[in-house]
């Protein structure tokens, strides 16, 4: 069964380009509805944390400086199948293969900076949720 919510944040380029008010838009109109959301920024350390499943890739070092570079906004959603739904409205993680309309072929720069993360998985959704918002707190 799938689950009805997911984890996602705004990343550094795309909140300092000003795109925090079209992504959220963007959310609301495909029907999530926003559970928790705030503005916060990463230390390299928590990016580390975050980040630690790559942490053998060779991207990883600049991974966790980009995302501590800047301020995030990390979200959690709710919609029915959530994470499906949400993967489909961010397109590719690569801008260049993201499909016309998606969050990424409209605001991302590069593969690196693609302005948006999404859960892939309801079980990562729910750690990414909880490594940002309390667990005890209710929604």
């Amino acid at each position: 069964m799938t689950g009805n919510r997911t984890f996602t944040m705004i990343k550094p380029d795309a909140v300092a380009a000003g795109y925090t008010g079209a992504i959220i838009k963007m959310i609301e109109e495909t029907g999530f509805r926003i559970v928790a959301m705030k503005e916060t920024k990463m230390t390299p350390e928590m990016a580390g944390k975050f980040y630690e499943v790559h942490k053998e890739r060779p991207f990883y070092k600049d991974l966790c400086a980009y995302m501590s570079s800047g301020p995030i906004v990390p979200m959690i959603l709710e919609k029915e199948n959530a994470v499906e739904e949400f993967r489909k409205l961010i397109g590719a993680t690569n801008p260049a293969n993201a499909a016309p309309g998606t969050i990424r072929k409209l605001y991302a720069k590069s593969i690196e900076a693609n302005a948006i993360h999404g859960s892939d998985s309801d079980e990562n959704a729910v750690i990414e949720s909880h490594f940002f918002f309390a667990e005890n707190e209710q929604f």
